[in-house]
C-alpha cells in the first residue's frame, strides 16, 4: 500500500532530512507525500492509493490530534473495528483502514495489535506522553527496520535505504551478518547486514519513550494437531480460504493474480477469479511453468498476460534487484518475481499470491522423507547415529545427506528450505574477520525449543514460520513488488487461516509422498485434477546454465577478483568454485550465486554509492 520513515530527534533539521529519507522510498508511494514534524519527531509517509483513494493520505489524527499515525498495509477487518469504535464514542474523518488503527489504540492501548487481521507495519506517536507504539503484523509481510543513535535518536521506516540520508547514519557493514547469509541464503540475523539496524520481528510491537526501547512479542503459532478426519480437515479449508479470499480482494483499485502452474496460485486465482492473472518464465527448456498458467487461465476463462525472460535482462538488472531488497538475497526467484511485479504494475495495482501455503499445510518436499531415506530409517539407531555424526566430519559424497537425516534429530539438521554452505565451508572462503558469527544453532535452537515436545513435521513447520517465510519469502514478494508500486496481497497469510491449519493433523499434512493432502484435497473444489495433484517447482532459475556462459563467467570471475571481493572472501578459493562449476566437475550454482549476489550489492550500497 505504501510506505512511511521516521526519527525521534531534538536537534535535527528534520524537513530537508524527512524529505531526503522520503525520496528514497518514492516507489512504495507515488501517489502522495505527507508529513509531520515536530521538536520530538519526524513522520512521513508515502502512498498508494488502494482504499480511501480521496481521503486516505497520512499521516492521520484522532480527534484532538494528540494521536499521529503512519501505516503500510491492509487491514482487512476494519469495518467491523470502524463499527465497534464508533459504537464506543470514537469520531471518525475517513472511511480508510488506516484511521481504525489510531482510534484502536486510543481504545485498547497495546493490546489493540490482537484484534487486527492483516497485513501491517505501523508507527502511532503520541505527544502528549511523548511515546512512540510501532508493530508488525503476525508473520512480517510488511517490513519494519530501526537503528538508535547515540542513545536520545531512533530511526525507523519500511525500507533501511531511507536510513542513509540521515546526518547521523553510520553506514557500516555488520560483520556478524555475512557467514550465515551464506548458509540460510538471506539476512537470517535481527540485526540486518547493516550495521545497528534491527528488523522489528513478525507479531512483535514496541514502544519507545525517554530513549527506552521495549520490544514484546503478541503472536505465536501455535500447532494443537486436533483429531479431526480428512473431510473435516477439507471443509475447514475450503471455507476459510473463499473467506480470505474475499476479504483480500477489498480494493478501489484493479485487483489481478500471479499465477504459476502449482496449486498454491492457482487455487487462489480459481477462489478470486479476476479478470487477469500474471506470469512469467524463461527461454531455457525447463524453466518455463507460463504454459499451465495460460491453460488454465484459458479453462476459468480469465485472461492471462505473459512474459518470457532472457538472461540478459536478468542480469542487466540484477544490481537494482538487489538495491530494492536492502540486503543480500541469493533466493533466485527475486528476479522472476522482480519482472512479475513489474508486468502485473501495467495492468493492475494489487495482486493476490499463494505465499504462506506451504509453510502452514505443509507443502515443501523437505518435509516428508523420500523412499531411500525410510529404508534407511529402518537401520537400528545404534547404526545410524554414529554414522552421522561420522558423515558431518567428511567432504560430500552421494549418500550423505541421507546418513546424517537418518541418524540425527530434526534439530540438528533442518535449517529451512535453503541449506547453500556448510559452516566448515563458509569458513574456509571468508577472511578473518568475517568469521566470527552467530553459528547456526544459535539461531535456530531458541526457536526449536519452542517446539520441542511437537512431531518432527511440525518442528519443520514452526523454524519454517519463524525464519524462512519472513527472512526471504515475504521479505522478496515486498520489496520486489513494492520496487513497481504494485501492492502483493497473501490470502493464505491470514490469522484466521493460520487457525486453521494449527488444527490439521501432520498426516493431512504430509503423507506417504504427498504434501499439503488436506489442502490440495480442498483445491479440487476449485481446480482441475491435475493443478490440485502438481508436485511444487518452486520458481525455477537457470544459473546453472547461465554461469556455464563464457560472457557470465568472465562477468563473476571480474567480480569475485576484485578488490572489494578480497575485503571479504579467499579469491582463490571463490574463484576454484566458479572455475569447477565452468568446467563441469560440479554444480556449484547456489553456492556461485550467494557470493555473486553480496558482491553485487555491496557494490551498489558501498562503492558505487547508490
Amino acid at each position: 500500500m505504501c510506505g512511511f520513515v521516521g526519527f525521534i530527534d531534538k536537534n535535527s533539521d528534520k524537513e530537508n532530512i524527512l524529505n531526503n529519507m522520503l525520496e528514497a522510498i518514492v516507489h512504495r508511494g507515488p501517489d502522495e507525500m505527507g508529513t509531520f514534524i515536530n521538536e520530538d519527531i519526524a513522520l512521513g509517509f508515502r502512498r498508494l492509493s488502494i482504499i480511501g483513494v480521496d481521503n486516505g493520505l497520512q499521516p492521520l489524527y484522532n480527534e484532538d490530534n494528540s494521536l499521529v499515525l503512519v501505516f503500510n498495509g491492509e487491514i482487512y477487518n476494519y469495518k467491523e473495528l470502524r463499527d465497534e469504535l464508533i459504537e464506543k464514542g470514537h469520531i471518525f474523518k475517513t472511511q480508510t483502514d488506516s484511521e481504525v488503527l489510531i482510534h484502536a489504540y486510543e481504545e485498547f492501548g497495546k493490546f489493540m495489535v490482537k484484534k487486527l487481521r492483516g497485513m501491517f507495519a505501523f508507527s502511532i506517536w503520541d505527544k502528549k506522553a511523548k511515546t512512540l507504539f510501532a508493530a508488525r503484523d503476525p508473520f512480517g509481510i510488511k517490513p519494519f527496520y530501526y537503528s538508535r543513535i547515540d542513545n536520545d535518536k531512533l530511526l525507523f521506516g519500511s525500507e533501511i535505504k531511507s536510513f542513509l540520508a540521515y546526518k547521523d547514519f553510520k553506514k557500516e557493514v555488520n560483520k556478524e551478518a555475512l557467514k550465515p547469509y551464506l548458509t540460510f541464503q538471506y539476512s537470517v540475523l535481527d540485526e540486518t547486514f547493516f550495521k545497528g539496524v534491527y528488523k522489528l520481528k513478525p507479531g512483535h510491537y514496541m514502544i519507545y519513550k525517554n530513549g527506552e526501547l521495549k520490544i514484546r512479542e503478541y503472536f505465536d503459532v501455535e500447532f494443537k494437531n486436533e483429531e479431526i478426519s480428512l473431510d473435516e480437515s477439507i471443509k475447514r479449508i475450503e471455507n476459510v480460504v473463499a473467506e480470505s479470499v474475499d476479504i483480500h480482494k477489498n480494493s478501489e483499485v484493479p485487483v489481478g493474480s500471479f499465477l504459476s502452474g502449482g496449486v498454491d496460485s492457482s487455487y487462489i486465482t480459481a477462489s478470486l477469479m479476476p479478470a487477469k492473472t500474471f506470469s512469467v518464465g524463461f527461454e531455457e527448456d525447463n524453466f518455463n511453468e507460463s504454459g499451465l498458467a495460460k491453460d488454465l487461465s484459458d479453462m476459468l476463462e480469465i485472461k492471462n498476460i505473459q512474459k518470457l525472460l532472457t538472461s540478459e535482462e536478468c542480469f542487466e538488472n540484477l544490481s537494482t534487484i538487489l538495491y530494492h531488497m536492502d540486503e543480500p538475497q541469493s533466493n533466485p526467484s527475486c528476479i522472476p518475481l522482480y519482472f512479475l511485479s513489474k508486468l502485473a504494475r501495467e495492468h493492475v495495482t494489487v495482486v493476490l499470491s499463494g505465499e504462506g501455503a506451504d509453510e502452514i499445510f505443509g507443502g515443501y518436499e523437505w518435509y516428508d522423507d523420500d523412499d531411500r531415506l525410510k529404508k534407511y530409517k529402518k537401520l537400528p539407531s545404534f547404526i545410524r547415529k554414529p554414522l552421522a555424526m561420522t558423515a558431518k566430519k567428511l567432504p560430500y559424497f552421494k549418500g550423505r545427506t541421507t546418513i546424517i537425516r537418518g541418524g540425527s534429530k530434526v534439530e540438528d539438521y533442518f535449517i529451512g528450505q535453503a541449506f547453500i554452505f556448510e559452516e566448515k565451508e563458509a569458513n574456509s572462503i571468508l577472511k578473518p574477520n568475517y568469521k566470527n558469527a552467530p553459528s547456526i544453532k544459535d539461531i535456530t535452537k531458541p526457536i526449536y525449543d519452542k517446539v520441542s515436545h511437537m512431531d518432527d513435521l511440525t518442528k519443520k513447520q514452526y523454524l519454517d514460520l519463524k525464519l524462512w517465510l519472513a527472512g526471504d519469502i515475504l521479505l522478496k514478494a515486498d520489496k520486489m513488488s513494492m520496487a513497481h508500486s504494485l501492492e502483493l496481497r497473501v490470502p493464505f497469510l491470514d490469522v484466521e487461516v493460520m487457525k486453521v491449519g494449527e488444527t490439521i493433523p501432520p498426516k493431512y499434512r504430509v503423507n506417504n509422498g504427498t504434501t499439503k493432502l488436506a489442502l490440495r484435497e480442498a483445491a479440487k473444489n476449485k481446480l482441475p485434477d491435475a493443478w490440485a495433484k502438481r508436485e511444487k517447482k518452486g520458481f525455477p532459475v537457470p544459473i546453472r546454465h547461465w554461469f556455464k556462459e563464457e560472457r557470465y563467467y568472465n562477468t563473476i570471475k571480474e567480480s569475485f577478483t576484485s578488490d572489494y571481493a578480497n575485503e571479504f572472501f579467499d579469491t582463490n578459493e571463490i574463484v576454484k568454485l566458479l572455475d569447477d562449476h565452468f568446467n563441469g566437475k560440479t554444480n556449484n550454482a547456489r553456492k556461485i550465486y550467494t557470493i555473486y549476489t553480496f558482491l553485487v550489492w555491496y557494490k551498489r550500497f558501498f562503492i558505487d554509492q547508490i
